[in-house]
């Protein structure tokens, strides 16, 4: 049997409520879904859902911009306030936390030694600093006060890492594809059958960078750190 709960939306001083299926918004906010009008019981936005009120369209214009349904019920899924079990939530505050963790430690290092933070090391910090997670929120667009919250206890600086390579020749198309994953800015094929190349990445990426390298030439790749 379906669970129908009404999810809630304000903006603007304006009231938006859809009549959804619990579960169904759940797997849609965690990803399994991808299609928002799965979830809907009813293919109306109202001002009040349970008196049956309807919102009208030029309100959701001019909030949403746009009157295509399905761009307003994702926009009320994911901005707005889905009733939901307290298993369903504490699950997806930890999706939200694990991603905020994965998007700290690739993009940030630590000032003071230049390397990456590891992942445990942030959610160590985190949980030292009882930082909440807002399950319904984008991940990115909690970082900044994720890193408010934890920067006395872990100094942290968003970073690029810039490296400079050459690849032998019998390893260079194999690590082709490798460096342009890693954000290859230039190429330039050597005589000799090498290949040299610039590469940009997030800071937090460095070590793993190294590693795959190293790993795919035996070692026999030289490498540049540029600042």
């Amino acid at each position: 049997m379906s669970k129908t709960v009404i999810a809630k939306y304000s903006h603007m001083g304006e009231e938006f409520e859809i009549f959804v299926d619990s579960d169904l918004a759940y797997d849609y906010l965690t990803g399994k879904i991808k299609d928002p009008m799965k979830v809907i019981q009813a293919e109306e936005i109202f001002k009040d859902a349970n008196k049956g009120e309807r919102q009208s369209q030029d309100k959701v214009k001019k909030v949403f911009n746009t009157i295509d349904i399905t761009q307003v019920v994702d926009t009320i899924l994911k901005k707005g306030q889905v009733p939901i079990t307290t298993e369903q939530r504490a699950k997806l505050i930890d999706e939200k936390r694990k991603q905020i963790i994965t998007i700290i430690a690739t993009n940030s290092i630590d000032p003071r030694t230049k390397a990456p933070h590891t992942p445990q090391r942030i959610e160590n910090v985190m949980n030292e600093a009882k930082v909440n997670i807002d399950p319904f929120k984008n991940a990115n667009e909690q970082v900044q006060d994720v890193l408010k919250k934890i920067d006395i206890k872990l100094p942290i600086k968003f970073a690029v890492a810039k490296i400079e390579v050459q690849i032998p020749a019998s390893y260079a198309n194999r690590c082709f594809g490798t460096l342009k994953h890693y954000g290859m800015k230039s190429e330039e094929w050597l005589s000799n059958g090498s290949l040299k190349a610039n590469l940009e990445f997030p800071a937090g990426l460095k070590n793993e960078v190294l590693d795959k390298l190293n790993s795919l030439t035996k070692g026999e790749v030289e490498i540049k750190i540029q600042e």
